[in-house]
């Protein structure tokens, strides 16, 4: 498994931020995406997975279920047919890429690339949760902001509770885990490498926890759904970084950098065997990209 979101938090708790959360979105995705299983068994259930998560913070009455399912199949029938191809092409330069030492120019430009990408979902994805919004009933909303409240009281317990040792190493784990599942066993330099890496983080969960604790509240404000709340929302969710303390984006901006450069040194120093394994994750998913693309022409030509 790549890293999950948690991991993800666990690097440096900072990734509800837009930003730094595409940075290392980039991360996940340099390593093609976290396979679960299948790509294609995944992606192909999305209709399904995502109406699942909503309601993991919203509970939807059925007329707005199926509203859901129509604006949702729209919007992945957009994703399958526009972005797919962009990710089959970041996926093979990806690939050529990694037939000579990578570097972090490299990797900076991967996370440019990457950062395009989550805008071009970004404006569709939120004009499909505004109009989602505006179904939901005052109830309903109460709910959501409860729900976000209490995923805000577990993140501090889970993550202020930890001393410096216990946070790096949670985050020497996660990196650990993940490049061992693209590629093998790590060998002892590797490991070291990773481990010298994690003493050079900067504590940032105490910065994100207050970051994020004030969106929250901000967007509570905004769902009062007074005239005019869905500009205040698109503006939360796009103004989000243009207030942020410089003091706060250096923080940022130094661990990403940290993170980067063992990356590339990890998979600069991989073996054989390991660039085999790489080659071979890959190799599967440009295989599931093709695949998906295909099916999409499938149902579209399908269609009446």
């Amino acid at each position: 498994m790549a890293l999950s979101t948690s991991d993800l938090r666990v690097i440096s708790p900072l990734r509800q931020r837009l930003r730094p959360w595409r940075r290392y979105f980039l991360w996940s995705f340099l390593l093609f995406l976290s396979a679960c299983s299948s790509t294609t068994f995944f992606y192909n259930r999305l209709d399904f997975i995502l109406p699942w998560y909503l309601d993991r913070y919203v509970d939807l009455e059925r007329a707005q279920s199926q509203k859901l399912d129509i604006q949702l199949e729209a919007l992945l029938d957009w994703h399958r047919r526009e972005e797919l191809p962009r990710y089959l092409d970041f996926l093979d330069d990806i690939a050529e890429d990694l037939a000579a030492p990578l570097s972090v120019v490299q990797l900076q430009n991967y996370a440019d690339r990457a950062e395009q990408a989550w805008l071009r979902i970004r404006d569709p994805g939120l004009e499909f949760l505004l109009r989602l919004g505006e179904d939901l009933s005052d109830e309903q909303i109460e709910d959501f902001i409860a729900v976000m409240a209490k995923k805000q009281a577990k993140y501090e317990g889970k993550y202020l509770d930890r001393d410096d040792k216990e946070m790096r190493e949670d985050v020497f784990e996660g990196l650990e885990e993940t490049l061992e599942d693209y590629l093998g066993r790590l060998d002892k330099p590797q490991r070291e490498r990773l481990r010298t890496a994690t003493e050079d983080l900067l504590r940032s969960d105490t910065v994100w926890l207050q970051e994020r604790s004030a969106w929250t509240a901000e967007l509570a404000q905004a769902l009062e759904r007074k005239p005019g709340w869905q500009q205040r929302v698109t503006r939360i969710v796009y103004d989000w970084e243009a207030d942020l303390d410089p003091e706060v984006e250096a923080l940022y901006d130094h661990n990403t950098t940290v993170v980067r450069a063992a990356i590339v040194d990890v998979l600069n120093s991989r073996s054989e065997n390991q660039g085999v394994r790489l080659y071979k994750k890959i190799d599967g998913f440009r295989d599931d990209l093709n695949l998906l693309i295909s099916q999409g022409q499938s149902q579209l030509a399908a269609k009446p």
